[in-house]
């Protein structure tokens, strides 16, 4: 027997519980108007991944070929600001030739001065160190620079032995750091002291170069400060105890009448 049927047989089974409850029958109309619900929010979500993708301006994901290849497909309002994104675009490129050119410390000759240094790029900072081997704060110095040239590739880090630049250059002068910027020298560190002293480290040198200018540093404060600060420590703390070994010493001496 039908447990569906309509019967009133079948609707005391169902009153006592026997039975389940008869099943209702789906409205065609309701499930036509589910499916086209369902339906309409497939092609709602569709239209707003179009819209979006159309908002993107197309230019936004070409590079600079494209650009020019697509130049005449745009409006007005558009060219104006492709004209915009295309110099975006073309600086972000020279920046990035810029850093693949640099990053490195490089050795040039005394022939070559001119040319990679006096009448380097106007907007490039040149920094350069004459520096003879035989000089050990002159090694200490080149292999700061070389770290310092690959923490920053915008500028231009170059040595030149000394005599290849300057004749009878003297060893006291020595190490020397030029920094140039459109031609014209920046700021100089000449000699051991001025350098840095022998314990020279690279962040006190980084310090050095961006007080300049020559480089955008990410320290917070001259690292030279804290050993200043030790060092004045370290003289105020023998000042007093010479002192006192000076009174201990009064209080130990004879009296002589």
């Amino acid at each position: 027997q039908d447990p569906n049927e309509d019967t009133e047989w079948n609707e005391i089974l169902r009153k006592f519980g026997i039975l389940p409850p008869k099943e209702k029958p789906k409205d065609e109309i309701e499930e036509m108007v589910l499916r086209l619900q369902k339906e309409a929010e497939g092609k709602e979500h569709e239209v707003t991944n179009f819209v979006c993708l159309f908002l993107v301006k197309p230019y936004e994901r070409m590079n600079l070929k494209e650009l020019k290849e697509a130049e005449d497909d745009f409006d007005e309002a558009d060219r104006k600001a492709v004209e915009m994104y295309r110099q975006q675009r073309l600086q972000e490129w020279k920046c990035l030739q810029r850093r693949q050119k640099y990053g490195e410390l490089r050795e040039i000759s005394g022939q070559q001065y001119v040319k990679e240094v006096t009448n380097a790029p106007e907007d490039v900072w040149v920094i350069i160190h004459l520096y003879r081997t035989s000089i050990p704060m002159c090694l200490l110095v080149n292999e700061h620079l070389s770290q310092l040239a690959r923490k920053f590739p915008e500028a231009k880090f170059v040595k030149a032995i000394v005599n290849s630049c300057i004749e009878d250059y003297h060893d006291t002068c020595l190490p020397t750091i030029l920094i140039y910027k459109s031609g014209e020298i920046k700021g100089r560190f000449i000699g051991v002291a001025e350098c840095g002293g022998i314990y020279l480290k690279v962040e006190e040198l980084e310090w050095k170069l961006a007080e300049v200018g020559a480089i955008e540093t990410d320290l917070e404060e001259n690292p030279k400060k804290e050993t200043i600060n030790m060092m004045t420590l370290s003289k105020q703390n023998t000042s007093a105890h010479e002192n006192t070994n000076t009174k201990s010493s009064d209080v130990l001496k004879p009296h002589i009448t």
